[in-house]
C-alpha cells in the first residue's frame, strides 16, 4: 500500500509536466473512437441503402436464375398461399423519356411499377405524391431537372409501340433509394400501366406482406411449398443480409484506411509520451538515485515508473473516451440535418468500441514509458548522485550504425525498384521501402534535425537578435532532445505530405489517361446503328461552341471474315488521345490493328499493310472496329463509307454543361441520334480522389496537432531544466519579452526543421507511390504545391501554438525564484 501511495504522490507531483503527454493520449483515444465509429457508420449506410432497395415487404420471392423472372402463375399461387395478405409484382422494363421536341434524352430508361399497396412500395419518393390514375407518372429527380419539369407539369414518354405519349408528372423519385439504377432515367407508373410504356417487361420479384395474425416463418415455408423449387423465398432480413453481403470487402477497405490514420496518430502520441517521460525522468535522476541508495533495486524503480505511466494512461484514456463519445454525439447531430435519402446514420460509439479504445490508450501509455523506465533504472546510484554515466560502448554504437545503414540502403533499393517495376508488386515494394528508409531516418533524427536547425538559425541570428542566437544554441546543445521532439512532427508531416502527393499525382495521371482513351467528351451515333444523319452532322458542325470529329466506317471482307474498318482525320484528334501519334503517322495503304495483326493483307483489290503492335484506337473511335486507316485508304476500300460516329468536345473556353446544351439544340430535330457522355468515368474518379485527398489532409492534420503537444511538452519541461539559466539571463538584463521570443523561436525552428525534412521525405515517398500505381500511363508532374504549402503552414501554426504556454510560464517567472531553482 505504501508503494502505491508513493506512486500516486509522485505522479501528482509531476502532473504538471505530464499534462500535455496525457492530452496526447486523450486525443489519440478520441480519434480512435471517432474513426472506428465513422467507419462503422459508413458500412451501415451501405446496409441501409440495400435495405431501401429490398423494400418494406415482409417476404421477397425471386427467381433462381440470375436473369430469370417470375411468371403470372407464380404471382397467382403466391396470393392464394395461407398467411399472405398482399402481393405486389416488381415489374420492370425498358422505356424512353422524350424532350419537348420528341427527341429521346438517352438510349433507354428504366420503367418501374409502383405497388398499389402503400406498404409494399420500395421506391423513395422525393417530392409530390404517388401516381394513382392513368397518365400519371414519376421521374427521378435528375431527369426531371434535366427536363426543367416540376410536379404537375406535362412530360413526354415513349410508348411500347414506339409512339409518343404525354403524361402528368405527379412526383419525383430519390435516386438514393435505388443504387442499382443510378445514372439511368427512371419512370415510375402504376403496375397496370407498365406494359403501355415499356418493352421487355419482366417480374423481377414478388414483394409479399404477411397477414398480422400469421407467422412470417410459417408463411415462408408455405410459399416455398406452393411455388416449388424454381424460386427463392426469403424474409426481408435475409434479403437485406444477402444484398449487403458484398459490403464486407468495402468494410475492410474503409476500416483499414481509417485505422491506418488512427495508428499514425497513436504512433505520434506514443513518441510524445515517451519523450516527455524521458525528460521528466532525466530531471528526477538524483531522486531515483536516492531510492537506489536506500535499498530500491532496478526492478522496483522500473515498476514505480510503469505504475505512474499506468495511472496516467487510465486517467487520460477515460478522458479520451468521454471526448470520443462527445464527438460522436456532435457528429450524429450534424449528419442528422443532412439529406441522405434512406440512410439514417448514428456516429455514437458502441460500449465495446469505447472499452477497446480505453484499453488501447492504457497500453499506449505503458509502451511509451517502457523505454524511459528501463533507461532510468539502469543508471547506477553513484553516477546519478554526481558521477558521469559511462557512455555507450563501441559495440553498441557499431550495431546501431549497421542497423541504420541497412534500413536506409534496403529502403532506398526497394523505393527505386517500386518506381521501375510494373504493378502490382511495385506498390508493395514502395510501401516496404518507405517504411524501412523512414525508420532509418528516425534513427538519425538526433543528427539530421539539429543540422537543419543550424541552417535555419543563420537568418535567425541575423534578424532575431539575442533571442534568436540563444534559441539556436539551445537546440544545438541538446541534439538528443531536439531529435526526439522533432521526430513526432517529422512522422506526421511525412505521412501527410506523402499521402497528399500520392493521391494528387495519381489523380493527375489516371484521370487524363482515362480521358485520353476517348477522342472527345461526347459521342453521337444513330440509335439503331448505321449512318449518322447528314442533317444531324451539319447541325452539330453549325454550333460554334462544339468541336466535331466525324468517324467513317465500313464492313469489308478480310481473310474471309467481316471486319469493320474506321477512318478519321488524325489532325482533328486531341494530342492526348491514345496512339494519336501512330494515327498521324499512317500513310495511304497502311492500317493500325486492334488485334495486333501484322503483315500485308488484300481487301478486294487493295493491298493493306498492317503496322506491328496492337492499338486500342480503332475500337475507341468506332464500336466494333478492328482496323484504322486514313480517309484516302477507306475511299479505296469502301468509297461510300458513311459517317457512323461523331466525337464532340467543347470549343476552347466552354465547359461541358454549355456543350451539352449546344448538343441538345443541334439535335432537336434528330430524335434518332443518341448522345453518350464519355467523360463521366474520368470525372467520377477525379471526384473520388479529391475527396480522399481532403479526408487524408483532415485526418493526418490530427497527427500533426498531437505532435505539436509534444513540442509544447518538451519546451515546458526544458523551462524547469533551465530555470537557473533563465534567472541569470533576467539578472543580466534580458527582458521577459525577449525570453518569450526565444521560446517561440525555438518552437518555430524545431517545427520548421521537422516540416522541411518531412516534406522532402513525404514528397519522395508520395511520388514513388504514385509512380508505382501509374507506371503504365506515366506519372504526371511534380508534387502538388498548394497542399505542401498548406502542410508547411499548418506546421508553423502548430509550432507557434506549442510555444504559447511555455512562453507564458517564462514570462511569469521571477528572477529570484529562477535563481533559487535547483
Amino acid at each position: 500500500m505504501t508503494t502505491y501511495r508513493y506512486t500516486v504522490a509522485e505522479l501528482r507531483g509531476q502532473l504538471r509536466q505530464l499534462l500535455l503527454s496525457g492530452a496526447a493520449i486523450v486525443l489519440g483515444v478520441a480519434f480512435l473512437i471517432a474513426s472506428v465509429s465513422g467507419s462503422g457508420a459508413l458500412v451501415d449506410s451501405y446496409s441501409q441503402t440495400a435495405a431501401a432497395e429490398v423494400g418494406p415487404g415482409d417476404i421477397q420471392v425471386t427467381g433462381k436464375a440470375p436473369d430469370g423472372g417470375l411468371d403470372a402463375a407464380a404471382e397467382d399461387r403466391a396470393r392464394r398461399t395461407a398467411g399472405v395478405a398482399a402481393v405486389a409484382p416488381r415489374l420492370t422494363g425498358k422505356g424512353g423519356v422524350l424532350a419537348a421536341d420528341g427527341r429521346p434524352l438517352d438510349r433507354t430508361a428504366a420503367v418501374s411499377a409502383v405497388a398499389e399497396d402503400p406498404a409494399l412500395r420500395w421506391q423513395l419518393l422525393a417530392d409530390g405524391r404517388w401516381p394513382a390514375a392513368p397518365g400519371e407518372v414519376l421521374l427521378d429527380t435528375a431527369t426531371a431537372h434535366r427536363l426543367d419539369a416540376v410536379v404537375g407539369a406535362e412530360v413526354h414518354l415513349a410508348r411500347a409501340d414506339g409512339s409518343a405519349a404525354t403524361a402528368r408528372l405527379v412526383g419525383t423519385l430519390d435516386e438514393q433509394g435505388a443504387p442499382s439504377l443510378a445514372g439511368v432515367p427512371v419512370i415510375g407508373v402504376p403496375a397496370g400501366a407498365v406494359a403501355g410504356y415499356a418493352t421487355g417487361v419482366t417480374t423481377d420479384r414478388l414483394d409479399v406482406r404477411v397477414a398480422p395474425d400469421a407467422s412470417r416463418t410459417a408463411t415462408v415455408e408455405a410459399l416455398r411449398a406452393t411455388l416449388g423449387t424454381g424460386v427463392r423465398v426469403h424474409t426481408r432480413e435475409a434479403s437485406v443480409t444477402e444484398a449487403t453481403r458484398q459490403s464486407g470487402a468495402m468494410y475492410g477497405v474503409v476500416l483499414i484506411a481509417a485505422l491506418s490514420f488512427v495508428l499514425i496518430a497513436l504512433a505520434v502520441a506514443r513518441m510524445v509520451v515517451g519523450n516527455t517521460f524521458t525528460v521528466v525522468l532525466a530531471q528526477r535522476t538524483r531522486q531515483l538515485a536516492l531510492l537506489r541508495c536506500v535499498g530500491a533495486d532496478r526492478q522496483q524503480v522500473r515498476r514505480l515508473i510503469r505504475r505512474q505511466g499506468l495511472l496516467l494512461g487510465i486517467g487520460a484514456s477515460a478522458a479520451g473516451v468521454l471526448l470520443g463519445v462527445a464527438l460522436g454525439a456532435l457528429g450524429t447531430a450534424v449528419v442528422g440535418g443532412l439529406d441522405l435519402g434512406p440512410v439514417h446514420l448514428s456516429l455514437m460509439p458502441s460500449p465495446l468500441t469505447c472499452l477497446l479504445a480505453g484499453l488501447f490508450g492504457v497500453l499506449l501509455a505503458l509502451l511509451a514509458v517502457r523505454g524511459p523506465a528501463k533507461a532510468a533504472a539502469a543508471v547506477p546510484p553513484i553516477a546519478a548522485l554526481g558521477g558521469t554515466p559511462a557512455p555507450a560502448g563501441g559495440a553498441a554504437r557499431a550495431r546501431a550504425a549497421v542497423w541504420t545503414s541497412a534500413l536506409l540502403l534496403a529502403g532506398t533499393a526497394l523505393l527505386v525498384a517500386g518506381a521501375t517495376i510494373p504493378p502490382p508488386l511495385s506498390l508493395l515494394a514502395v510501401t516496404v521501402g518507405a517504411i524501412a528508409s523512414f525508420f532509418g531516418v528516425l534513427r538519425l533524427s538526433h543528427r539530421v534535425l539539429p543540422a537543419v536547425v543550424a541552417l535555419l538559425g543563420r537568418p535567425a541570428r541575423k534578424f532575431g537578435g539575442t533571442a534568436g542566437r540563444l534559441a539556436t544554441q539551445q537546440l544545438r546543445l541538446n541534439p538528443g532532445r531536439t531529435g526526439a521532439t522533432g521526430a513526432a512532427l517529422l512522422l506526421g508531416v511525412t505521412v501527410m505530405v506523402g499521402a497528399v502527393t500520392a493521391l494528387d499525382l495519381t489523380s493527375r495521371s489516371l484521370v487524363p489517361a482515362i480521358s485520353a482513351r476517348q477522342p472527345g467528351v461526347f459521342s453521337a451515333a444513330a440509335t439503331g446503328g448505321g449512318a449518322l444523319p447528314a442533317g444531324a452532322l451539319g447541325a452539330l458542325g453549325a454550333e460554334r461552341g462544339l468541336t466535331v470529329t466525324p468517324v467513317r466506317s465500313a464492313t469489308v471482307d478480310l481473310d474471309g471474315r467481316p471486319t469493320v474498318v474506321a477512318a478519321v482525320d488524325p489532325s482533328r484528334l486531341d494530342s492526348s488521345t491514345d496512339d494519336v501519334d501512330r494515327a498521324r503517322a499512317l500513310t495511304e495503304g497502311t492500317a493500325l490493328s486492334g488485334l495486333g495483326e501484322t503483315g500485308v493483307r488484300r481487301v478486294g483489290g487493295v493491298e493493306l499493310r498492317l503496322q506491328a503492335g496492337r492499338s486500342t484506337l480503332p475500337s475507341t473511335l468506332q464500336s466494333g472496329a478492328t482496323l484504322l486507316v486514313t480517309p484516302a485508304t477507306l475511299d479505296r476500300l469502301a468509297p461510300a463509307a458513311p459517317v457512323t460516329t461523331a466525337w464532340i468536345s467543347p470549343a476552347a473556353g466552354d465547359d461541358r454543361p454549355t456543350a451539352r446544351r449546344a448538343l441538345d439544340r443541334a439535335l432537336a430535330d434528330h430524335p434518332q441520334v443518341a448522345v453518350t457522355d464519355t467523360a463521366a468515368q474520368a470525372d467520377t474518379l477525379g471526384s473520388l480522389l479529391d475527396r480522399l485527398t481532403a479526408v487524408s489532409m483532415a485526418l493526418l492534420s490530427f497527427s500533426v496537432a498531437i505532435a505539436g503537444l509534444g513540442v509544447a511538452a518538451t519546451l515546458m519541461l526544458s523551462i524547469s531544466e533551465r530555470s537557473r539559466e533563465i534567472g541569470m539571463l533576467r539578472a543580466i538584463g534580458m527582458s521577459r519579452e525577449q525570453l518569450r521570443r526565444m521560446l517561440t523561436l525555438e518552437a518555430l525552428r524545431l517545427s520548421l526543421a521537422g516540416a522541411l525534412v518531412g516534406t522532402a521525405l513525404g514528397a519522395a515517398y508520395g511520388w514513388a507511390a504514385a509512380r508505382s500505381m501509374t507506371s503504365t500511363v506515366g506519372t504526371v508532374g511534380a508534387p502538388p504545391v498548394l497542399p505542401v504549402l498548406a502542410a508547411l503552414g499548418l506546421t508553423v501554426l502548430v509550432g507557434l501554438a506549442a510555444a504559447v504556454l511555455p512562453a507564458r510560464r517564462v514570462g511569469r517567472m521571477s528572477v529570484v525564484a529562477a535563481m533559487r531553482a535547483s
